[in-house]
């Protein structure tokens, strides 16, 4: 793992239940390698390629185009095995959310948010969140450690399998977006983030893409450059407040990664145009950042950048500080920007009843933090 991973004791685990190494999360020239470590043709890494990411197979002896003896051997080495459930519910507007328990014992939740049109399934990158944000209900967990690769792909993989939408071919998909936007900080566990994302954007697979991949930062400055040149993906920020003093006191981050830098590498982002716009998060906290002077300077800081504007009215959780801005109050902080002509739509709050929305997210587990030694 690189430094921005936060070191050895939040790495994610590379095995499965059993011992046997995962063949999800192996890129393709990862498989053929595999396959030459057991006497296998290379040929045989783009079949179970296909077998697992357009066919959502979950077991060798389904893979028919590959011979027995083949199968038997992968099979012998290596396992297929999804997450377990440990929960599934569904809201009453139809959104869906799975708390999936990771060999290891630990848990993430991943929400499927569908539309007429389309559905969003919200990601986890990590076990818990080492920010803090004090909005933010994810942020009371401490974070445990890393997702892999295999288990952030395993989380659109079981959506596929509960959504019954094998092959990933398929017409009228209600999976089409992926945002990471669920549990931790994925500019914090990058390396694996973006190889999950290159499986799911290459298109013998699963094969969503860029355009329809959404990665939400709360303000990693160093790593967003990066994460525009290599995966081009759209970008989200949580921005959430108009200055420094209010951002270091609800988004401790700022205080590392002030509002300057951040503005700065939003307008210098690789794949923003006029037409993929980076989206700003900002979610209404009453009396706290929802005046019109905040939008005014909401306005001011986001000259020069292909912006437009998330207002999340605030999505109350047990213990929560906050209370949410008044519906007038959310409109005339809305009117502001499109006045200055930012599209600020503002987010109809899903998922509500199953703690499900924004802000919401936050494993049952609540196991402690590792002490591993480096």
């Amino acid at each position: 793992m690189s430094g921005n991973s936060h070191g050895n004791a939040y790495a994610a685990p590379t095995n499965g239940a059993d011992g046997k190494r995962s063949l999800i999360g192996l890129e393709m020239d990862e498989l053929v390698a595999v396959m030459a470590e057991y006497d296998l043709p290379a040929f045989r890494a783009r079949q179970v390629w296909h077998w697992l990411y357009q066919r959502g197979s979950t077991d060798f002896e389904s893979m028919t185009t590959l011979a027995k003896s083949a199968r038997a051997t992968l099979a012998e080495h290596f396992t297929l095995d999804r997450p377990t459930v440990a929960r599934a519910q569904k809201s009453e507007d139809g959104t869906q959310k799975w708390l999936l328990k990771m060999p290891d014992g630990q848990e993430v939740e991943t929400v499927h948010i569908p539309e007429s049109d389309r559905g969003a399934l919200c990601v986890s990158s990590q076990v818990g969140c080492t920010l803090t944000c004090r909005f933010c209900h994810t942020g009371t967990q401490p974070l445990v450690r890393n997702l892999s690769a295999a288990e952030i792909l395993h989380q659109v993989l079981y959506a596929r399998d509960a959504l019954e939408e094998w092959p990933s071919t398929a017409e009228d998909r209600q999976l089409t977006n992926i945002v990471l936007m669920g549990m931790g900080e994925p500019l914090y566990n990058y390396d694996e983030v973006a190889k999950a994302m290159r499986i799911a954007m290459h298109g013998e697979g699963v094969a969503i893409s860029k355009r329809r991949i959404t990665l939400s930062t709360s303000g990693v400055v160093p790593m967003i450059e990066r994460c525009g040149r290599e995966l081009g993906v759209n970008l989200a920020i949580s921005l959430h407040a108009t200055n420094d003093e209010l951002r270091d006191r609800i988004m401790p981050i700022n205080k590392k990664y002030p509002l300057a830098d951040l503005l700065r590498a939003c307008r210098e982002y690789p794949a923003a145009s006029n037409a993929r716009r980076i989206t700003f998060e900002y979610v209404m906290l009453k009396d706290v950042n929802d005046s019109l002077a905040d939008a005014k300077q909401l306005v001011k800081s986001l000259s020069g950048i292909h912006a437009k504007v998330n207002l999340i009215p605030f999505n109350k959780w047990p213990g929560a500080e906050f209370d949410c801005s008044d519906d007038k109050t959310i409109q005339k902080f809305a009117q502001v920007l499109m006045d200055a002509n930012y599209a600020s739509p503002i987010r109809t709050p899903r998922g509500r009843d199953i703690l499900a929305a924004c802000g919401q997210l936050k494993s049952d587990s609540m196991r402690q933090r590792r002490r591993i030694d480096a």
